[in-house]
């Protein structure tokens, strides 16, 4: 049996051992409730608030504004639908982009039953918004507005700064979820004049069910969970510290050239494809994407055939998120950068790099592809 290789790390990461060493020994040996007064309690409300510091630091925000999660999606939901309910006071519009996470989109779609007016931005054939969109679609009653950091699907990095520069003077607040962002890219929550943030551990090779959302103080959050006091009241629950502790680890474990790293990795990998005389195009600009992901349609293949006999070869990638795994209907990603009709979304598969690969791996993928190819042809 052939080695399998995973090139598909933008839907989740393979943990660190050093991660699960983490969550193993405070599983074993801090099992209190962090809200608990005895000593058990104080055990883990130390490690609790070392984590929070820890991971505050990481987007160089104040610890008291960061708000621990079930994951992504909870944090995205908790900032788009909380920060509308708790502002609607101030108007019902919100502008979010239509290349988002379904995180993002289907909460936005929610809001849209409950009477919020909602405006979905177009972006160019790169996936990009432009900020003067964005400009051009503020309204007086715009109350929250939610670009993503870097794309999931295309890699696309948005300008989260100048957007944040343009709503410093709005009553509008501004979330981005940084899930495909956060550990390869520079995140300093100031700089970026962003409101909400949001991150996601399995993705930069910690545990799956954990995650954070950044709040500035002045952001009026309604919780969608209660029963406790927990996360000062905006995610009551007993936080799962051994998880939380996971997450920590995998921050402490970030290096600076991680970003140069895998950008190798995706340059030997498209070098390698020429090489073998590959034809395919790339779905977006590789100048201004994540390193850690390339988006390749091949003309004339079948998503579902691609899939299939990639795996058969021991490949793993993706037809765009996972969280439409098995869907057949076109990325919405790809349909938003391209015409409805416009073949390469017909044959578009996402291959993502990280912590799982190296460079033999990587130009064994490239031949594997290469046969796949040439086979189906």
């Amino acid at each position: 049996m052939k080695e399998p290789i995973y090139l598909d790390h933008a839907a989740t990461t393979p943990m660190h051992e050093e991660v699960i060493d983490a969550v193993s020994t405070c599983m074993r040996e801090t099992f209190g409730n962090p809200s608990s007064i005895h000593q058990y309690g104080r055990q883990s409300r130390r490690l609790l608030d070392e984590a929070r510091r820890t991971l505050a630091n990481s987007i160089h925000a104040k610890e008291k504004d960061v708000y621990f999660t079930s994951g992504g999606t909870e944090a995205d939901n908790l900032a788009v639908i909380g920060t509308a309910l708790a502002n609607r006071d101030k108007g019902n519009h919100i502008i979010t982009s239509k290349v988002e996470h379904h995180a993002v989109l289907h909460a936005a779609e929610y809001l849209e039953t409950i009477g919020f007016d909602v405006t979905y931005l177009p972006v160019d054939e790169n996936g990009i918004v432009d900020v003067s969109t964005v400009a051009s679609h503020l309204r007086d009653d715009t109350i929250l507005v939610s670009v993503m950091m870097v794309n999931n699907e295309v890699g696309a990095i948005q300008p989260i700064r100048e957007i944040g520069q343009l709503l410093n003077e709005h009553q509008a607040y501004f979330h981005t979820d940084a899930v495909q962002a956060y550990g390869l890219l520079p995140i300093d929550v100031t700089d970026l004049m962003v409101d909400l943030l949001t991150v996601s551990a399995h993705k930069i090779n910690g545990p799956k069910g954990v995650g954070f959302l950044y709040s500035q103080p002045a952001v009026s959050v309604q919780p969608h969970l209660f029963g406790g006091s927990q996360e000062r009241l905006k995610r009551p629950g007993t936080e799962a510290l051994p998880l939380i502790k996971g997450m920590e680890k995998a921050v402490s474990l970030f290096k600076n050239d991680l970003a140069k790293e895998y950008e190798a990795y995706r340059t030997l990998f498209l070098d390698q494809l020429n090489t073998l005389g590959v034809k395919y195009s790339i779905n977006g600009n590789l100048e201004n994407a994540s390193p850690a992901i390339v988006n390749l349609s091949f003309d004339g293949m079948n998503v579902e055939s691609l899939l299939m006999n990639f795996d058969l070869e021991g490949i793993a990638a993706s037809s765009g998120s996972a969280c439409t795994a098995g869907s057949i209907e076109s990325s919405h990603v790809l349909s938003a950068m391209y015409e409805q009709n416009d073949e390469r979304l017909n044959s578009a598969i996402r291959f993502s790099f990280g912590l799982a690969n190296n460079e033999g791996q990587i130009k064994e993928a490239a031949k594997r592809i290469a046969n796949v190819i040439s086979r189906l042809q």
